[in-house]
């Protein structure tokens, strides 16, 4: 299972909600087949609507 918290502290690098979205696709074509959003993403433009966006672009 892929938590999202995992995600964020593995790419410290990333600096953008969008950024995130293209880590969260990528991780889910390499074959992982389920998700947990487990933590709020802190960046500056995370959106109101951010679990959908998330699980969006993991599906």
């Amino acid at each position: 299972m892929l938590y999202l918290s995992e995600v964020m502290i593995q790419h410290t690098e990333l600096e953008s909600f969008e950024a995130l979205l293209e880590v969260i696709t990528a991780r889910a074509k390499g074959g992982e087949r389920f998700f947990k959003i487990d933590v709020k993403p802190p960046y500056n433009d995370t959106p109101e609507n951010w679990e959908d966006r998330l699980e969006a672009a993991f599906t």
